[in-house]
Formats: C-alpha cells, sequence, structure tokens
C-alpha cells in the first residue's frame, strides 16, 4: 500500500481540530494508505463528503433527522450524589439516551445519508460493542437501505443482544473467525469486501480511523456531541466553559467530536483509554487500515492483539487525530484497568441510577481515580460524554458481580 491522497493546499488548524491540513494529514497522523482498487471510492467519498458539508439541504436534513429520529439534543445530567462524594462538580452529556442508545447514530446517520447522496443502496460496517453495527443496521431500514456487518466471533459470543437487534433490523450479521476475533480483524475484513462493492456500496467506518477522508468525516458528523454540550456548559456553568472534558478513547469518535466543541476553549481534555488497547499511552507509529497512527506492535512492527472488558475499546491503536492532539499537547491520554471500569459502573448505577456502557465506565473510572488522588482539584466542574448504555453488557457484569 502506499499514501495516495490527492495534494490540497494546507489549511490553517486554527489551534486544533480544524479541516486535516495537506492529503488528509493531522500533524505527520492520517493520509490515505489504500490499496490501488479504493484509491478512487476514497475520493469520491471526499468529493461526496465536502459538497454535502457545504449544503443547507444536506445539513438540514440531517438536523432532522437527529432530532426526530435520534432524540437529539442529549441533556447534561449534574451527577449531584456523585458530584458530592467525589469533590468536584461532575456533568454527564447523555449520548446513552440517543435512540439505540450511543452516539454512533450521530455519525451513521451522516454516512447513510451520504451514501443515498451518491446512489448506493448497501452499506457496509464493521462493529466491535454491536452498537455502531445496531446505528448502521437503524440507518439502513429507516432510509431503505441493505446493511451488511462485520463483528469479530468473539464480539458476537459477548455481545448476542446486539446481534439480535442487528439481525431483527435486516442487516446481514457475517462473523469474522480470523485473529483476534474481535473489532482489528472485523475491521480488515469490511474493508476487503468494499474492495469488490464499491461500485453499489459505501462503507460506513464506525470511528474516527481509515483512510482519509473518514477521520475528519466522522469526526464532523460526531462534533454534535461537543458543540450541544458547549452551548448546555454556557446555560448551566457559572464559568460558562468546565475546568475538564473527558471522554473514553478506543478508536476515538466520541471522544473526537467532544474535544471538537471544546478545543478552542481554557478546558483541558482527557482521553481515556482501556490499560489493554492504549494506542496513544503505549502505541508505536505504523499504518494500520487505511491511516498512519499510534499503533500497538511487537518488536517486528507487527500489529499486537489489544484486549479489554470493553469490546468498543478492543483496538490496538487510536484515531491520527488523537495522536496529533497528544503531539500539540492539547489532550492528554491516560488509561484504566478493567476492574477500575467494572467498578465504576456500579458506582454509577447505585449513586445516579445510570447504568453506563463499560466503554463509558473508563471515562468515569478515571474521574473516579483522579479526583480521589488530587489530580482533579476539590471544585472543579468536569463534563464527561456518557458515550453509550450498559444493556449491552449485562452478561458481562452479572458474570463478574
Amino acid at each position: 500500500m502506499r499514501d495516495v491522497s490527492p495534494w490540497r493546499e494546507p489549511v490553517p488548524l486554527d489551534g486544533a481540530m480544524g479541516e486535516p491540513r495537506a492529503r488528509g494529514r493531522f500533524g505527520e497522523y492520517g493520509g490515505r494508505y489504500a490499496p490501488e482498487s479504493l484509491v478512487e471510492a476514497c475520493r469520491e467519498v471526499d468529493e461526496a463528503f465536502r459538497e454535502a458539508w457545504a449544503d443547507p439541504g444536506f445539513r438540514g436534513t440531517l438536523a432532522r433527522l437527529l432530532a426526530v429520529h435520534a432524540g437529539r439534543p442529549t441533556p447534561l445530567t449534574p451527577a449531584r450524589r456523585l458530584s458530592e462524594a467525589l469533590g468536584v462538580q461532575l456533568y454527564l452529556k447523555r449520548e446513552d439516551l440517543t435512540h439505540t442508545g450511543s452516539h454512533k447514530i450521530n455519525n451513521v446517520l451522516g454516512q447513510a445519508l451520504l451514501a443515498t447522496r451518491m446512489g448506493r443502496r448497501r452499506l457496509i460496517a464493521e462493529t466491535g460493542a454491536g452498537q455502531h453495527g445496531v446505528a448502521t443496521a437503524t440507518a439502513a431500514a429507516l432510509l431503505g437501505l441493505e446493511a451488511t456487518v462485520f463483528m469479530g466471533e468473539r464480539d458476537i459470543e459477548r455481545q448476542a443482544l446486539n446481534v439480535f437487534r442487528m439481525r431483527m433490523l435486516g442487516a446481514e450479521v457475517i462473523p469474522v473467525t480470523t485473529g483476534s476475533r474481535t473489532l482489528k480483524d472485523a475491521t480488515s475484513e469490511a474493508m476487503r469486501h468494499w474492495v469488490g462493492a464499491t461500485g453499489d456500496s459505501h462503507y460506513c467506518i464506525g470511528s474516527v480511523v481509515g483512510p482519509d477522508p473518514y477521520p475528519w468525516m466522522v469526526r464532523e458528523f460526531q462534533r454534535i456531541i461537543g458543540d450541544e454540550a458547549r452551548v448546555q456548559c454556557a446555560a448551566e456553568l457559572r464559568t460558562g466553559v468546565p475546568d475538564y472534558v473527558v471522554a473514553c478513547v478506543g478508536g476515538g469518535s466520541n471522544a473526537a467530536g467532544t474535544f471538537a466543541g471544546f478545543a478552542d476553549t481554557p478546558a483541558r481534555l482527557f482521553g481515556v483509554e482501556a490499560e489493554g488497547g492504549a494506542g496513544v499511552a503505549r502505541g508505536r507509529l505504523g499504518v494500520l487500515h487505511g491511516c498512519r497512527s499510534l499503533f500497538l506492535q511487537d518488536d517486528d512492527g507487527q500489529i499486537t492483539q489489544a484486549h479489554s472488558i470493553a469490546a468498543g475499546l478492543d483496538y490496538p491503536g487510536v484515531g491520527p487525530e488523537h495522536a496529533h492532539l497528544r503531539d500539540l499537547g492539547r489532550a492528554r491520554y491516560v488509561t484504566v484497568t478493567d476492574a477500575e471500569a467494572v467498578a465504576a459502573a456500579v458506582r454509577l448505577a447505585r449513586t445516579e441510577g445510570i447504568v453506563p456502557a463499560l466503554e463509558s465506565a473508563h471515562a468515569l473510572a478515571w474521574v473516579i481515580r483522579a479526583a480521589g488522588g488530587g489530580e482533579l482539584p476539590a471544585g472543579s466542574t468536569v463534563m464527561m460524554t456518557l458515550s453509550g448504555r450498559g444493556d449491552k453488557d449485562v452478561s458481562t457484569l452479572k458474570e463478574l458481580l
């Protein structure tokens, strides 16, 4: 493979989280490392997205769908009892309350509308925790499209509820039995399938990964999280902007969308990775799934297996913009363990009556640890994105508790 992104004149980043620079780059990361058979497909997606994103009609249709079908805007909920216990003011951006139960619907509705605009009749997707697969199946049913979802065999076993939901919505779910049988391999199989189906299918990538323009496009579809939260914080907080903005990071779409709303403010941005899938914390520069970023690798440069109790964080790398934000010093990335995430999920359930997805529980686990250890000063305001609800993780939690 080679980087074949078309040359574009550099666009000023205006600090952070603007449009990528030439050839889809965020600093030294990003690009379009694609097999020749996908070069034209990526170029078509790039051109179509730019035209659509500049079209008020497209954006108006998406805004209406997000309101009447997905339930936006989602509320900003003060976690009153937990805040009192931690000594900070914690607010939760409730993406768990969207239709389908996670932030994934924001991106998928955008890409599904784009697919229909391009004349594509089928969506291809990968999924780990199943939430992106459910969102893709939902959007396909809503817009009269077909959907094919690739999912690792191991994830199919631990996310049986979401597999049933996808199939009930009419999607074809294809088990991936190679490699780790998790998200990385599902993504690889989905991209291979797209090679032979570019004429009638659109690959609906679920995170801020993949070849240009996907990292930027997915972030733009997800920035509604941060934009809404920015307005809500301005109305709720005395200072108008929280001291800390926190989100979990696997590939990193909910965090990228959240951070985009606060990148030009004094808020400190924190991305929380799984200890066993920490692409930013322990990754090295490499290429995977069409982009250059930070990935877990062995001494020979081979991608190594990630691990997380949260299937959506079980990815051996991170989106290129997150790697760039780390380099800029604009965002910090930290890790928590499986045990910390489970304890945080239980604590939120018992103090606030909210059962979070285990992915989101990673972000909360760091907030709890940082507040207890003094990293979050007493009285600080913290806005945390609760990226999904925990229904899908009940079987996993039941085995542990």
